[in-house]
């Protein structure tokens, strides 16, 4: 299963960031925008504000069982409406800051639910729930400096699942679960890629590497981080004792996929920590017996991102804030701080046109000027500087 600012794209992906609100462009009236905000919706599952991305991981879920791509469309689109209706902002939902979280909560759903009237009775509800209760969670966790990532979904799952409100359900993941492995690196590869796919709850590898293009779309970082976060954290789950059947299903990886995704801002050192870090708490969670769901990367994340901010330093502080989403991711796209729209156009170099600032100077290069001289007097070279001119 799985679920995924800081997502650059930002993270929350659930998981997504404030700055993807801040930086969201506009979307096209009509039918054409309805679409495109649906498909951010499910690119920021995996932290990615990527309408071709959305469109990959709709592929994906279709490839592994159509009723999950149905669960997701309907989850995101009962989100988003919820979001109008409580007067969410816009540029929120156009950025599917929102609908990413329902969309986890219909799969979450018809995964986990006893039969499909159940589950499809449980994805509306708890998607809309996730509308409700994710925007004041998500401005709360904002004033702190973190992402919101599937927080909602797993209240609102959790919620249901309390109440026992649905059943056991075998899924084409369970099913898939005891694959063969009598080929070694073949199996390996597998389970790898099907921990990719499992970020939105799908399994296979053919759903692994359509979902890896999908993220390559986006930031072909992106895809390699989800590909190493996979990698690493199955290997770690395996060496200490997860089942082959949960590793060939992809259910070791899926969270380290995701918190890879949501450190990748940070560097590289910061996305193998938050790796590790997830790993480590959902071998936990498994072994106790807990349905922690994607709870491990969200807490992975958040660890990540305030021992960032806490050791460094004021004047640098800034850039290492999370950019969701979430994520955030909150995705993480070409470059930290970075946010390209579907055009692959550099937000940040967008801005820049329409308001005449001039960008080719690097960012916090000195400006020499002697001190004191009058306001509007024309500036002398200093010596040394006209060689450098």
């Amino acid at each position: 299963m799985s679920t995924p600012a800081p997502a650059q794209a930002n993270p929350d992906a659930a998981f997504a960031s404030p700055l993807a609100n801040a930086t969201s462009t506009e979307t096209p009236p009509g039918l054409a925008g309805l679409l495109r905000t649906l498909l951010r919706s499910l690119g920021q599952i995996v932290l990615q504000r990527h309408a071709g991305t959305g469109a990959c991981l709709l592929a994906a879920l279709a490839l592994c069982d159509g009723w999950l791509a149905c669960a997701a469309v309907v989850g995101a689109t009962t989100a988003n409406v919820c979001a109008r209706l409580v007067r969410e902002p816009r540029a929120t939902i156009h950025d599917g800051l929102v609908g990413f979280n329902g969309a986890l909560a219909g799969l979450a759903a018809l995964t986990f639910a006893g039969d499909t009237v159940t589950a499809a009775i449980l994805a509306v509800l708890a998607a809309a729930a996730t509308a409700w209760i994710g925007a004041p969670l998500s401005r709360w966790l904002r004033r702190v400096g973190l992402s919101v990532y599937s927080t909602p979904c797993l209240i609102a799952t959790w919620a249901w699942m309390a109440l026992d409100a649905g059943g056991a359900r075998t899924t084409a993941a369970s099913a898939l679960a005891s694959a063969h492995v009598a080929r070694p690196w073949l199996d390996a590869a597998a389970g790898v890629l099907s921990g990719v796919a499992q970020t939105t709850f799908a399994t296979g590898a053919l759903p692994g590497l359509v979902m890896l293009a999908g993220l390559a779309w986006s930031s072909r970082q992106a895809a390699a981080c989800a590909l190493g976060g996979a990698a690493l954290a199955s290997t770690i789950e395996y060496a200490f004792g997860a089942p082959p059947a949960s590793f060939a299903a992809g259910l070791c990886g899926f969270n380290g996929a995701l918190a890879a995704l949501a450190a990748s801002a940070l560097g590289p050192r910061a996305a193998i920590c938050a790796t590790m870090l997830a790993a480590a708490l959902h071998l936990a969670a498994v072994r106790l017996g807990l349905p922690v769901m994607t709870a491990p990367f969200a807490l992975a994340g958040w660890t990540v991102h305030g021992a960032s901010r806490l050791f460094t330093p004021g004047s640098q502080r800034s850039r290492a804030e999370p950019a969701t989403g979430e994520a955030h991711g909150t995705g993480a796209n070409a470059a930290p701080g970075v946010l390209p729209d579907e055009a692959g156009l550099p937000v940040a170099q967008l801005i820049g046109s329409l308001t005449g600032a001039q960008t080719e100077a690097p960012i916090g290069a000195p400006i020499e000027a002697p001190i004191g001289r009058p306001i509007g007097a024309p500036i002398e070279p200093q010596p040394g500087q006209q060689a450098r001119l």
